[in-house]
C-alpha cells in the first residue's frame, strides 16, 4: 500500500446491510452502473480485536450504547515481518464512526500494546496510549477475516464495501499464520457497508429499495463473541448433565453402576 494513500483519521457514517446470495448478485449488478471497484480488487482482510480478560469492550458494544469503542490490528492478506499493519482505535458515537490509526509492523504493534508506549509521539499515538492505559490488560481475543470488494465514485465521498465469506477464529491470533476461520453468516451471503460523510444518494436508495435490502445492526466481532459464548454455555450444560447422571450411582471402573 502506497504511503501517501494511508488515511490516519476518518470520520463518517457507516450503514450496514446483511445480504443473502440473491440480494448480493442483484446489488453487484446494479452498483456496477454507478461505481467502480477500487484498484486493489478483491482483498482479504484480517483484524485482531483486543479486549480485557472479561470482554469489557465487546460486551458493551453488544448492548448497543450511544458510544462504544474498540481496538484492533488490521492486515491486508498475510503479512510478513516487514509489511505494515494498522493499529486502530474505532469509536462510534450516535451513528458517526471515528477512526484513528497508525501504521506499524506487526511485532511493533504488539509491543506497543504490551508496553503501552509508542516510539513515535504524535496526536494519534497519544490517543492509542490513553486508550490502552484506560483498559489496562488488553489481550488478543478474536481474529475476524473476510474477502472485500470496495467501490468508489469519482468526486464523491461515497464508498461501498462488500465483505464476503466473513469468518473468525480464537486461536493463532496473528496476521501471518493463515486466513482460515469459522463462518459468521450463511454461505453465499455478504455484509454490505455504505460509508458516507453526508447522505446516501437517491439512486442508491432506489437500488436498496428495489432489492428489498434493509439496514441492519451487525457486528462481526460481536457475532463471533456470541457464538463462542453459546458454545461455552452448551459445554457447561453438557458437563452439568454428565455430573448429575454420575451422582445417581456409584462410580466404579470409569462408569456408573
Amino acid at each position: 500500500m502506497e504511503k501517501e494513500k494511508i488515511i490516519s483519521v476518518m470520520k463518517r457514517y457507516e450503514i450496514k446491510y446483511l445480504l443473502n446470495s440473491e440480494q448480493l448478485n442483484f446489488f453487484m449488478n446494479q452498483i456496477s452502473h454507478y461505481m467502480k471497484v477500487d484498484k486493489y480488487g478483491l482483498t482479504s482482510i484480517a483484524s485482531i480485536y483486543f479486549d480485557t480478560p472479561d470482554y469489557r469492550l465487546i460486551n458493551k458494544s453488544i448492548e448497543k450504547p450511544t458510544y462504544k469503542e474498540k481496538l484492533r490490528l488490521r492486515g491486508y492478506g498475510l503479512v510478513t515481518e516487514d509489511q505494515p499493519t494498522f493499529l486502530e482505535v474505532k469509536r462510534k458515537c450516535e451513528g458517526i464512526v471515528y477512526k484513528r490509526r497508525v501504521a506499524l509492523k506487526e511485532r511493533e504493534a504488539f509491543g506497543l500494546i504490551v508496553n503501552k508506549e509508542a516510539k513515535e509521539k504524535n496526536q494519534i499515538s497519544r490517543e492509542l496510549e490513553a486508550f490502552m492505559e484506560t483498559y489496562k490488560a488488553l489481550e488478543p481475543k478474536y481474529m475476524i477475516i473476510y474477502d472485500r470488494l470496495a467501490y468508489y465514485q469519482d468526486n464523491s465521498d461515497l464508498r461501498i464495501t462488500i465483505d464476503m465469506n466473513p469468518r473468525y477464529r480464537t486461536h493463532d491470533l496473528n496476521l501471518h499464520t493463515s486466513m482460515e476461520g469459522t463462518p459468521l453468516i450463511e454461505k453465499g451471503g455478504a455484509i454490505l457497508e455504505i460509508k458516507v460523510q453526508h447522505s446516501i444518494p437517491l439512486w442508491l436508495s432506489e437500488i436498496l429499495a428495489k432489492g428489498k435490502i434493509y439496514q441492519t445492526s451487525f457486528s462481526k466481532v460481536g457475532t463471533a463473541h456470541k457464538e463462542e459464548m453459546k458454545k461455552k454455555r452448551t459445554q457447561k450444560v453438557n458437563i452439568l448433565k454428565t455430573l448429575k447422571f454420575e451422582t445417581k450411582g456409584e462410580m466404579k471402573y470409569g462408569f456408573v453402576v
